[in-house]
């Protein structure tokens, strides 16, 4: 089970963007990457095909690998390590390490 979902606040912590905070728009389970919104934009030449689609030069978000991004804590609002730990009922939850804060799945 991955800790990152999709909708999830996260902050990147490596790379050019380093820094940078946004909301997960994708999770790539098989290859461990995210794709972040606003963050890692690539240029992404495209021919026209047909008179639907137009040519030109695209931006777009480009996957970003997990270990170069953590959870942004709501009460922390910094980049912390995830833990989890059953609730009372049974249930999986997600805790910031730092501040003992639950971090919650936005669906």
């Amino acid at each position: 089970m991955s800790h990152f979902a999709r909708n999830d606040q996260v902050v990147v912590i490596a790379g050019d963007d380093r820094g940078k905070s946004g909301r997960v728009l994708k999770v790539l389970i098989d290859e461990d990457r995210l794709i972040v919104e606003k963050v890692n934009f690539i240029k992404r030449h495209t021919k026209p095909r047909g008179q639907k689609v137009q040519g030109g030069i695209l931006e777009r978000e480009a996957p970003v690998h997990i270990s170069n991004v953590m959870h942004l804590c709501p009460k922390c609002q910094m980049g912390v390590r995830v833990t989890m730990k059953r609730t009372a009922d049974g249930k999986r939850e997600r805790y910031c390490a730092r501040c003992g804060e639950t971090i919650p799945r936005v669906r």
